[in-house]
């Protein structure tokens, strides 16, 4: 048996388009020319146009060559049946909706043709309910073909519409990047000219604070999923942007980072890097004496599937979470309003070697 064209799956089906209101184009592969000539009248008069294929091979060139809206398959034909037809159909990619035909006391071979991919069956019988069956098996056939078909596009174009919008989102968080980068560029050359070291270390840490947000946008616009920021990749940044500007002969302290593979949603991230950025910030500032050599360690481990354990911590002199912030306190209270976004809050633990901070996070989607 000959195949179709590759072309053929999409020119042997109408699209709802190109069906008239009321009327459809029917192939009948049959070897009975009377039963087929029969159909022809009595669908005829109802305003559809019925084409007879003889053999299958007769099938294939009409499908390649016209569209049709269904095919009618009859089970016995001279040299195959119709469950082999039906096979080369679908092997050939011909999505055309078949309603398969067999005799009175054949049920169990139309059954099989349904689970070989027809849309309907009709049992051939000598009676007049035979032909309205069939029309009525047509229209409906066709009917959920277009409505499948229809269902396809919309779902092609809600799937073209969502790329748009995460290309789109994605060259916004480009260019937040960039931007916030710029802005903090700016703020090293103020540094560099400021008047004081108290100064400069506020602007140090001003500077650190955007350099973490820049990176959320950072990893948005490289991430597969412009939702979502993969935490371990992010912090890894963070913390070697940290260290770059941080670490110094009279802050010999390693930064030392333990993420498991984590992905939260943006505004979490940012929160996130905010506490990191200020709790390892103050790390460097206060845990060891000045000259003194020693780790502050960041470590982000999951603990069930909707929890997570956020922890900063050092070996250094300690910290009393009653006493008065060193400073302005601004860090310390970006860190608690941030820590209460993503769970129970932020917690100093107590009767530990150093400065202990766990932040737990909700990684519950919509949360």
């Amino acid at each position: 048996m000959p195949s179709a064209s590759s072309d053929s799956s999409s020119r042997s089906c109408r699209s709802p388009e190109e069906t008239e209101t009321g009327s459809f184009r029917v192939l009948y592969l049959d070897d009975d020319a009377a039963l087929v000539r029969l159909v022809q009248k009595h669908l005829g008069r109802l305003g559809h146009d019925v084409v007879h294929a003889e053999s299958a091979e007769d099938m294939l060139k009409h499908l390649d060559a016209h569209t049709f809206d269904v095919v009618v398959l009859d089970h016995y034909l001279r040299q195959t049946t119709g469950h082999e037809v039906l096979a080369q159909m679908r092997s050939a990619g011909l999505e055309v909706p078949v309603v398969y035909v067999t005799g009175s006391n054949e049920a169990r071979i139309a059954i099989e043709a349904i689970k070989s991919g027809a849309a309907d069956y009709v049992i051939k019988t000598v009676s007049d309910d035979f032909l309205s069956l069939l029309t009525s098996a047509i229209e409906q056939s066709i009917s959920n073909a277009q409505l499948r078909a229809e269902k396809a596009r919309a779902e092609e174009e809600i799937r073209r519409g969502k790329e748009r919008a995460e290309a789109l989102l994605a060259e916004v968080n480009h260019r937040v990047a960039n931007s916030l980068a710029l802005v903090a560029s700016l703020l090293r050359l103020q540094i560099s000219s400021a008047p004081s070291e108290e100064v400069k270390a506020e602007l140090a840490e001003t500077q650190a604070r955007i350099n973490a947000i820049a990176g959320m946008h950072r990893s948005l616009y490289t991430s597969d999923d412009v939702r979502r920021v993969e935490l371990d990749r992010y912090l890894n940044r963070l913390t070697a942007e940290l260290d770059n500007s941080l670490h110094s002969p009279e802050r010999p302290i390693r930064l030392l980072l333990d993420a498991d593979d984590i992905s939260i949603s943006a505004d979490k991230a940012v929160s996130v890097g905010m506490i990191v950025t200020e709790l390892v910030t103050n790390g460097f500032k206060y845990a060891y004496p000045p000259g003194t050599a020693g780790d502050i360690r960041v470590s982000l481990k999951r603990i069930s599937e909707d929890e997570a354990l956020l922890r900063v911590e050092d070996d250094g002199i300690g910290i009393d979470p009653n006493s008065a912030p060193k400073g302005t306190g601004l860090g310390s209270r970006i860190v608690k309003s941030m820590a209460a976004t993503l769970g129970a809050g932020l917690q100093y633990l107590e009767d530990t070697k150093g400065a202990v901070a766990e932040v737990p996070l909700n990684l519950k989607t919509g949360d």
